[in-house]
């Protein structure tokens, strides 16, 4: 499910470090290339930058299958994102071998998580999807 204006605007002060809005801009393009099967089926990139966005934003799911906290991308932790422990998942992801081998075989997963917390937590770096961070200035969150 995308994310709308209003979960926007209740992302956690703090817990992002780049404008919400090209953040938010990120989010919402990956999530459209993975409906549009826009990557190898067997890549995880993107589905891994949904899912770190969708984390860091602390914002709970909302479909009939899944209710609840999003998981954190590395060590699949169920708590909401504060910055303690998106810092310890960015450690972890440094060393995501250690914690989830099968999500380290999956290729790009790894990738794709260490690219959206660099770029949206280290301030490190391009946004995971550059051609989208073009399409940031359009898109406006309040």
């Amino acid at each position: 499910m995308h994310p709308t204006d209003s979960d926007a605007a209740r992302i956690p002060v703090g817990n992002v470090r780049v404008p919400r809005d090209e953040f938010v801009t990120q989010w919402r393009e990956a999530l459209r290339r993975v409906e549009l099967g826009d990557h190898e089926p067997a890549d995880g990139y993107l589905e891994a930058v949904a899912q770190t966005c969708r984390w860091m934003a602390a914002l709970p799911m909302r479909t009939a299958l899944c209710g609840g906290q999003a998981r954190s991308p590395v060590r699949l932790r169920g708590w909401p994102a504060r910055a303690d422990l998106i810092e310890a998942e960015w450690q972890a992801a440094q060393r995501a071998e250690e914690f989830l081998p099968e999500l380290a075989a999956r290729p790009g997963w790894c990738d794709g998580v260490r690219a959206t917390l660099r770029w949206a937590w280290r301030r490190e770096g391009p946004p995971p999807l550059p051609a989208a961070s073009s399409a940031a200035g359009a898109t406006v969150i309040r």
